[in-house]
Formats: structure tokens, sequence, C-alpha cells
């Protein structure tokens, strides 16, 4: 059994001078980034290499469109190394290029996980939830399929994983708190899985505790308390990562996918949508167990008694980031059973990591209850 996987190495640096100067970026560099990011941090050094603005090709959270686009044009550069400075989509789509000579994106979902690495890719993430610089998974939204699926391959993983917690600073605190909630889901499904090992535990619930920790400091004394946290964040999130690398994510991730995909609600905030709504589904099922380990975790965090632990993590959550019912992102009650159907049809990588197993049924009575 595979304990944990670490892939790319990992490098801190406090600013991104610092990072510039070691890795010395050439013309045979491209950086895939968003100009808002480029311009303030990398803008006034001259770096000499190909750089492409990723919200030229389009708005919002990945598709295969935009992959696709990007993916023609970089073919065109001849360049050898991808630096990925972004979020969550710049990081997938980065992924996608390290595998591609210029094939679309249906071609490599064909062959996946069999693709070869064509380029060295170098990550540096600049959100404190996706973890996916640790990572060999790009999410797409498949715009003719009409869900986000999961493009997997060991030749994803990053060469060079890079945390520079100045990459932070400028993050809007509505997309802070939506990608650390994503975090901290990514280390609560990652210890429940049935592929969960004593090391992605180990890493899994030292995130847990960070974020928490961190996520109590700004409920009691406002969002500005977040800025001398976010290393602590940053961290976090690569714990997370770390941990869902081996161990993966599970329901929350597999439901949110059609509300992403359909409504293009934010990754981080679908899943916060449907996260106690499947933790209270496994704890229908199963009682005792990991769950049981991760109850207590959770109460001894939030000075509460288990019975109560789902309740007070929502009371916190909502601080942070108000949770809405399902229907405020414009979901209709026809789509229950066409989102219930689609999970189990569609997201089997993902539902195999359940705590217990989910069936049809059980998923549309999460979306009807969350509904």
């Amino acid at each position: 059994m595979v304990e944990i996987i670490f892939k790319p190495t990992l490098h801190q640096f406090r600013t991104c001078l610092e990072f510039a100067e070691e890795f010395q970026l050439t013309a045979q560099d491209l950086i895939l980034t968003n100009e808002y990011i480029y311009q303030p941090y990398f803008g006034q050094m001259n770096l000499g290499c190909h750089v492409l603005f990723q919200e030229k090709y389009g708005s919002g959270e990945p598709t295969d469109v935009m992959a696709d686009a990007i993916l023609a044009d970089v073919a065109r550069t001849g360049c050898k190394r991808v630096v990925a400075i972004g979020g969550g989509t710049v990081i997938d789509i980065a992924k996608v290029l390290a595998v591609s000579d210029g094939e679309g994106m249906d071609a490599l979902y064909d062959r996946a996980p069999n693709l070869e690495k064509k380029r060295e890719l170098v990550i540096l993430p600049t959100t404190c939830g996706t973890g996916s610089e640790v990572t060999n998974i790009s999410i797409m939204a498949r715009t003719r399929l009409g869900t986000k699926l999961g493009l997997v391959s060991p030749a994803m993983y990053a060469d060079h994983a890079v945390l520079i917690p100045q990459l932070l600073e400028g993050l809007p605190f509505g997309v802070f708190a939506a990608s650390s909630i994503d975090a901290l889901v990514h280390a609560v499904e990652s210890a429940l899985s049935p592929k969960a090992t004593p090391y992605t535990k180990l890493f899994g619930y030292k995130a847990i505790e960070m974020i928490i920790r961190g996520y109590q400091k700004i409920a009691a004394e406002g969002r500005e308390a977040r800025i001398p946290l976010l290393e602590d964040f940053l961290l976090a999130s690569n714990y997370a990562g770390l941990a869902f690398g081996t161990a993966g994510c599970a329901a929350v991730h597999a439901t949110s996918y059609p509300l992403g995909g359909k409504y293009h609600v934010p990754h981080g905030e679908s899943n916060y949508a449907m996260f106690t709504g499947v933790l209270k589904a496994y704890m229908e099922l199963k009682q005792d167990g990991e769950i049981a380990v991760m109850n207590r975790h959770l109460a001894d965090l939030l000075g509460c008694g288990v019975e109560a632990v789902y309740d007070k993590l929502e009371e916190l959550l909502d601080q942070i980031l108000p949770k809405k019912p399902l229907h405020e992102y414009g979901m209709t009650k026809e789509d229950i059973d066409e989102f219930a159907h689609s999970v189990i049809t569609s997201q089997g990588r993902l539902m195999a990591n359940n705590f217990v197993p989910l069936d049809e049924d059980r998923v549309r009575r999460i979306y009807t209850e969350l509904f």
C-alpha cells in the first residue's frame, strides 16, 4: 500500500524576487498567470520569458475550450518549462501544458492516465486552497458533458512546487475564504478516505487544526487578522494537498462538480455547500471508525460536544463564508435527479474514496436536504 506520495521538490521563498533569482527564467520558459498577479510582483523584473495571461482566454474556472485555446498558443512558443503562478484555474491548465505538445483536451482525456511529460513544470500557488501544487490532478469543466471531470496522470506532477506567502497578500477576502474552505474539505475527505494512511492523516489533521484555529482568530478579530496568518494557511493548504494527493477526495467534491459545472459556482464555495450534508449522510450510515476520530478532533478544536460538532462547524464557517442553500445558486428541483445520476455515473474516481458507500438514492437525498 502506498503510504504517501512526495513528488515535487518543495521550495519556500520570502519574496518573488528570491524565486526569480533562484530559478533563472529565460526565453525557453513560459509563465502562465493572471495580469493582476504578474504586474505587481514580476512586472518590473524584465524576465525575458514568454508570458500568457489566462484571463485573455476566458473567465472563471477552467474549461476544455479555454484549455484548448491556450494549448494551441503555447505549442507555438517552443517553451521547455512552464511556470504556473496563480490559483486553481492557472494551475490546472498548466498541468495540461506539461503533458501536451499540441494535443487537445479530448485526446488527453482519452489517453489518461498514460500521458508523457513534455515540459518541466513549476507551480507557485497564489491561493490557500487547492493544494494542487503537489498533486497530479487537473479538474476541467467538460462543456460537452455538462460536468467537471478530473484528468489524472503521474506525468502531471510538478517538478517544483514553490510557496511564497507574499503572493497571497492581495487576495480578496472572498477568494481567501472559498479557497481555504476548499483546503479544509481536502483535509477532512482525505482523512476519512479508505486510502488514508498514518502519513496522510498526519498532514490532514494538522491542516484541519491550522485552518480552524485561523478561522477562530478571524471570527474574533476581523478579516484583517488573516494577514499575519497567510503563511499558516498556505502551509495548511499544502499539507492538505499532500494528504489528498495520496488518499483522494470523495463525495463532497463529487457532488459539488455538477453544481459548479452547470451554475459556475466557484469550486471552494460549491464544496462548502455540500460539505456537512455529506458528513451527516456518512453519520446516518456509520458512527464509528475514522469519522468518530474526526468528530472528536473537530469537537476539541471547536470546544463543543461531538453531538453538536457539525452545527458548531457551520456556525464558524458561516462567519468566514455565509452558506447558501443550493437553490440560491440557480439549482432547480429538476436538477436533483440529473445531478445524482451524474455523480454515480461520472464521478466513480471520487466516490470510491467515500467513508462509506453512497448509492444514487442517498446522493439524491443529500441534494434534496441541501436544496
